[in-house]
């Protein structure tokens, strides 16, 4: 089954940069799709370092702050 979708110029135009030679679009949002549910953050360990790591834990702790907040939530 075939199924019609919209995108931007832009969404359109890095989609064709994956796209390789034979390959339908199809086949490609499927690979850059394919293994991202489910996946462990364990894959992630050690990519940041110094103080972007910093940086980084410094927001994630403000937004589940916030989120906590938003949803009533005391722990």
């Amino acid at each position: 089954m075939t199924k019609v979708i919209s995108l931007s110029n832009d969404a359109y135009t890095e989609l064709k940069k994956r796209k390789g030679e034979g390959e339908s679009f199809s086949d490609v949002v499927i690979r850059m799709t394919r293994g991202r549910q489910g996946g462990s953050l364990l894959e992630f360990k050690g990519a940041w370092v110094g103080g972007d790591l910093d940086k980084v834990e410094k927001i994630l702790e403000r937004d589940r702050e916030a989120s906590r907040g938003r949803r009533g939530i005391d722990l």
